[in-house]
């Protein structure tokens, strides 16, 4: 048995003015996230869309010492996108191409030299991106992904293109770490099944339903079931991609279709 969750679009200076499918474009606005209301059950993790017409802000998150330490809640903010669109040259940025100081980031954010700095890396459908606490990033424009994160939005911006937005080096110099990203950090959904990270503060796998690749195994935790295509039967339910779904007692047996699930479960420490 599942439970859909509710969403919320969101408008961002950065948004696309027409959402694509399956997704009814609620507005003449422009929509830049859909967010799923996290259930009682597991309050730990947000799941958003996010469409990129624009290059984000120049951005970090501090981890959950770093969030208390400043008295910002409990938690912090780490995130994994699955890539699910991307024009031809699409990039994101994470990390830099050497290690910087803080000084010399803070610098950089100011005259705005902090873009060519960054690493900015290819995308496309299906390639994985872990951003921990405190990694200094950026979603390219032309880029629609899945966001798996901490439910927290702390966000510290160090550069936005000229957008009449807050900036927040100070607390940023703080958090941010000066160096490359780590090549472990990004992965690719090129089999039926696999986990693509099993972090401190939630786990991230994948499985193609109806294949011959068993289900990755799973903790007994509540479940975030999240459609990347096809649909799925569960039950007496159906699981379509636009939608994210909690299952307390996750059974894949109970599943048949063709679909390509992410499973998101929270971490035993979290």
């Amino acid at each position: 048995m599942i439970r859909k969750l509710s969403s919320t679009f969101v408008e961002k200076v950065w948004g696309v003015e027409k959402l694509p499918a399956p997704f009814s474009h609620p507005s003449k606005k422009r929509i830049g996230e859909v967010w799923f209301e996290p259930p009682p059950e597991l309050q730990q993790l947000l799941v958003k869309y996010i469409f990129a017409s624009e290059r984000l802000s120049v951005q970090a998150h501090p981890s959950d010492a770093q969030a208390r330490s400043m008295n910002l809640g409990r938690s912090g903010k780490s995130e994994c996108w699955v890539i699910l669109d991307a024009a031809p040259d699409a990039t994101i940025a994470a990390g830099f191409h050497e290690e910087i100081t803080p000084n010399a980031m803070t610098q950089a954010a100011i005259d705005g030299s902090i873009v060519d700095m960054l690493v900015w890396h290819e995308v496309r459908p299906r390639d994985t991106f872990y951003i921990p606490a405190g990694t200094v990033h950026a979603i390219g424009g032309g880029v629609s992904l899945i966001e798996v994160q901490q439910n927290n939005d702390i966000t510290f911006r160090l550069f936005d293109y000229g957008r009449p937005r807050e900036l927040h080096l100070d607390q940023a110099m703080k958090i941010a770490k000066t160096g490359p990203y780590q090549s472990e950090y990004r992965s690719r959904l090129d089999t039926d099944a696999g986990v693509l990270l099993d972090g401190p503060h939630f786990s991230l796998s994948f499985w193609q339903c109806g294949s011959s690749s068993p289900a990755p195994p799973l903790e007994d935790r509540p479940t975030l079931l999240i459609p990347l295509s096809g649909e799925a039967s569960i039950g007496n339910d159906q699981l379509v991609t636009g939608e994210c779904a909690l299952a307390l007692d996750f059974d894949p047996q109970s599943i048949s279709g063709d679909c390509l699930l992410l499973l998101a479960q929270p971490n035993s420490t979290c």
